[in-house]
């Protein structure tokens, strides 16, 4: 789950926070950056691109580029998704069914997401597929997302965030989420996606069909 701000958020914007000048320049810096980088990532591929080159695009030095992305990987991959899906979740009424809640957590998060820049959620899940070291940095991301999700069901539930049972949803709907982009990006992005994240949660929550589709 692309820019700093808060686009799942159930709150109106006059009841948010105002951020101040230094943390709207430190959201612009690291927009600048990703957008360098998917600009030279389609001109030359995502082997070609250096720090160096996305550093000159975005007008920052490199030692900036690293302040705000670790690896070349982050840059591609982070987003400020997962504390807004956790208030989302705690949003939602009490009393609703947990497969309901986060079905309607992820079709908000595909929603907007695809609205934000559909292209870039293309780039990500292709790259995804073609680069191992993408592929292996998102399955790290994925893995602290899947301890989010352990505090968020323990809340609903009741149960403990460690607990074995909750540990195994968790990290299923993480897995489930990974290899449903990247099913999207191998068919060549043909699919609606909100459909197949539904397709994905049924089989989650009710088992493989018996029947051959």
């Amino acid at each position: 789950m692309t820019a700093a701000r808060s686009p799942l958020s159930p709150l109106p914007s006059a009841d948010r926070p105002q951020l101040g000048l230094r943390e709207r320049k430190k959201i612009k810096t690291r927009e600048a950056i990703r957008a360098a980088t998917y600009a030279l990532v389609r001109e030359q591929g995502y082997d070609a691109t250096t720090i160096d080159q996305i550093a000159e695009r975005a007008e920052v030095s490199p030692s900036t580029v690293f302040r705000y992305f670790p690896t070349k990987e982050d840059i591609v991959l982070t987003d400020e998704y997962d504390p807004i899906i956790l208030e989302e979740i705690r949003a939602r009424p009490a009393d609703e069914p947990w497969s309901e809640t986060i079905r309607h957590v992820l079709h908000r998060a595909v929603e907007l997401g695809m609205d934000n820049d559909l292209a870039v959620s293309r780039l990500r899940t292709r790259l995804m597929v073609q680069v191992p070291a993408v592929r292996s940095r998102m399955m790290e991301s994925m893995s602290a997302t899947g301890r989010m999700l352990c505090e968020a069901i323990g809340e609903r539930t009741g149960r403990a965030p460690d607990s074995l049972e909750v540990r195994v949803y968790a990290m299923s709907l993480i897995g489930g989420l990974m290899e449903t982009s990247m099913y999207w990006a191998e068919n060549d992005h043909r699919d609606d996606f909100t459909a197949l994240i539904d397709r994905a949660l049924d089989v989650m929550q009710h088992g493989l069909p018996n029947e051959k589709p």
